[in-house]
């Protein structure tokens, strides 16, 4: 799930972007309105984590145009402003969700969670291939009893193409669900991370083939019988 931040305040952008991508989102961040929307007009999200003051464009004025533009991906907005009027216009702007500043971490990433699900971003807390299991909430990874000790990438990738299952995902594809558009990886690093996930898979006692490539189209998942 890809997800935008536009916040101009470096230390609090920071620790979102890493609170976030420590919990397995694709991050993106924006510094100033402007640019936020340039990444909204590129790339579709799953939630915008919007600050209220912000510069170039401001916050209201941002939500304002998403929902102009009948783009209706959830918002969560952050401020120091904890008035009444002011919560009324940010949520009249098209915010679903409004946090003032300072905020719990744990209580800001439950809100995260729950408009994600409002969205109809999926949230499977554990989901199989086979015997091969996920769990989202652990980040935990078996095949049959063999526990996988995965980097997030890899995590992340094995994720994407189980959920996926048989359809087939090209690598510019993966690149564009997995890295953010700063990282700016090749297709050989898709490659890399797959050939890591095969041989972690056959230590497991998976078959060689249980990540299939579909030659000149890209990745899926073998069909379980």
């Amino acid at each position: 799930m890809r997800i935008l931040v536009v916040e101009d305040d470096m230390q609090i952008a920071d620790l979102l972007t890493e609170a976030l991508t420590n919990r397995q989102y694709l991050v993106d961040t924006a510094h100033d309105g402007l640019a936020g929307w340039q990444w909204l007009e590129a790339l579709e999200y799953d939630l915008v984590v919007l600050d209220l003051t912000l510069p170039k464009l401001g916050g209201i004025e941002l939500c304002q145009k998403l929902r102009e533009y009948n783009i209706s991906t959830p918002v969560l907005m952050l401020t120091a402003r904890d008035t009444v009027s002011d919560k009324i216009v940010g949520l009249d702007a098209g915010a679903d969700v409004y946090i003032v500043k300072p905020f719990d971490l744990e209580e800001l990433m439950a809100q995260i969670r729950a408009l994600l699900r409002r969205g109809g971003a999926t949230l499977r807390q554990k989901m199989c291939w086979g015997t091969l299991c996920l769990d989202s909430s652990t980040y935990e990874v078996t095949y049959g009893d063999y526990p996988l000790s995965l980097t997030p990438k890899e995590y992340a990738l094995l994720e994407l193409l189980v959920t996926n299952g048989r359809r087939v995902l090209s690598r510019p594809g993966i690149i564009e669900r997995l890295w953010s558009l700063d990282e700016s990886p090749t297709e050989e690093a898709v490659k890399t991370h797959i050939r890591a996930l095969r041989q972690k898979l056959r230590v497991a006692g998976s078959p060689d083939d249980l990540i299939e490539t579909v030659h000149g189209l890209g990745y899926r998942m073998k069909q379980v019988e």
